[in-house]
């Protein structure tokens, strides 16, 4: 019973992760799962039978809120069900000594991903919604659904950041889509899991345990992503996985304690410069966005008092083509040069 108490709690801070970046439920599920002692195929095949769940549940409510884009999920989910389905039986394959070290090393180098991503150049997209072509979306799919697989997570982090990176999709729409897609991806990769290593040794009481921790933890991640910047978030999550699996790495290795020390030493540091750099960004962006719309609010009560003025003096006032008054976006400011005011 206390092992699946601590099981729901690691779904449940797996889900936080996930519902506040976009990212991050199976790879933070699946380092702390190998922490707990369980192989890596295991590991992996729990967290994405878990995932379906939990998949298809965000799919949904990311259709019903329109953030998804069909011709994108089915272009990057279609290719991500086939490399996933690919990593899954590769995974189950191996023994266990054998996947440990090449689990826990992609791992590594996804956390140190994440970590630099979010703290030196927080992603970032456009708001226009233009479809990208298969050229990108086709390899993508394929690289981000083996990656997950093999790694019990990473497509969140391969190919949202890719979109985002590209810039021709909106943020929410990439988000939604990738979350939409990513439940085609769980689903190949759990019947690669299911192919290879049949039930033996899946527990359901695992699975059930990170199943509810995630829907628990799915409203509480909404509140927190709208308090905490995403870039701190990511930085602190990225360091959270390297912190993990350079345990997985050094158990594995053999490393004396004076070695395991000083590795620690370095990556606390690093972390700690990380996030400080992250937050220093998210309090300029704050003020940057701030002063944006302290700005946008000057000119509305500008171009106000200039119509005001003209009317007291008899001139002639040109109606705008709406008669409804105007507002300023102040959910998502714009740079001084892409102000515009909008009729309500």
């Amino acid at each position: 019973m206390r092992k699946l108490v601590l099981l729901a709690l690691v779904g449940l801070a797996a889900q936080l992760v996930d519902g506040s970046l976009g990212m991050g439920y199976g790879m933070t599920s699946s380092s702390l799962l190998l922490l707990a002692g369980l192989s890596p195929a295991l590991a992996s095949a729990s967290v994405h039978l878990a995932e379906i769940g939990t998949t298809l549940a965000s799919g949904a409510s990311h259709w019903r809120l329109g953030n998804t884009d069909p011709r994108l999920v089915a272009r990057l989910g279609l290719p991500g069900a086939v490399g996933a389905f690919s990593g899954a039986t590769v995974l189950s394959h191996l023994s266990t000594r054998a996947a440990t070290p090449v689990t826990a090393a992609l791992l590594i180098l996804l956390g140190a991903y994440v970590l630099g991503r979010f703290a030196l150049r927080p992603p970032q997209g456009s708001d226009r919604r233009s479809p990208h072509g298969r050229r990108l979306l086709v390899p993508l799919g394929l690289v981000g659904g083996f990656i997950d697989a093999t790694g019990g997570g990473g497509w969140g982090p391969v190919t949202t950041t890719t979109l985002l990176t590209h810039g021709r999709t909106s943020p929410r729409t990439v988000v939604g889509s990738v979350g939409a897609s990513e439940f085609l991806v769980t689903v190949a990769a759990s019947a690669g899991f299911l192919t290879g290593l049949g039930t033996a040794g899946i527990s359901i009481g695992i699975v059930l345990a990170l199943l509810a921790g995630g829907l628990v933890a799915a409203p509480i991640a909404a509140w927190l992503v709208s308090r905490l910047p995403g870039s701190v978030l990511g930085t602190a999550v990225g360091g959270l996985i390297l912190a993990t699996n350079l345990r997985v790495l050094l158990s594995w290795a053999g490393a004396s304690a004076r070695t395991g020390v000083l590795s620690y030493g370095v990556l606390i540091a690093l972390w700690a410069v990380f996030l400080r750099l992250s937050v220093r960004k998210a309090r300029a962006t704050a003020r940057q966005a701030q002063a944006e719309t302290g700005q946008a609010l000057e000119e509305v009560s500008a171009e106000t008092s200039h119509v005001g003025a003209s009317a007291s003096a008899g001139e002639p006032v040109v109606a705008p083509a709406s008669t409804g008054p105007t507002s300023v976006d102040l959910v998502h400011p714009r740079r001084p040069a892409e102000l515009v005011v909008e009729p309500v």
